[in-house]
């Protein structure tokens, strides 16, 4: 998979998981919610590493914790 889905999915799989909502998150992080619904649609292909950090700060996690998922393993990313 690409690396906007594998950031894709891990957004929405903590959405899921934190049981909060997308507009919950953008304010949380600072992002806003158009941002977030661009990359959660992988209609943005690529997301400064910024963006993303400041998306894990809205969960309440480091940036090591957020890539902390199967999806970014070796052979996981095909881009």
């Amino acid at each position: 998979m690409t690396l906007s889905k594998a950031v894709a999915l891990r957004i929405n799989e903590l959405i899921e998981k934190q049981d909060i909502t997308q507009y919950r998150l953008s304010m949380n992080s600072g992002v806003p919610a158009s941002h977030i619904s661009e990359i959660r649609n992988c209609k943005n292909k690529t997301t400064a590493l910024i963006v993303i950090y400041e998306i894990a700060q809205g969960f309440g996690m480091d940036l090591p914790d957020f890539f902390d998922s199967p999806l970014f393993r070796d052979g996981n990313i095909t881009d």
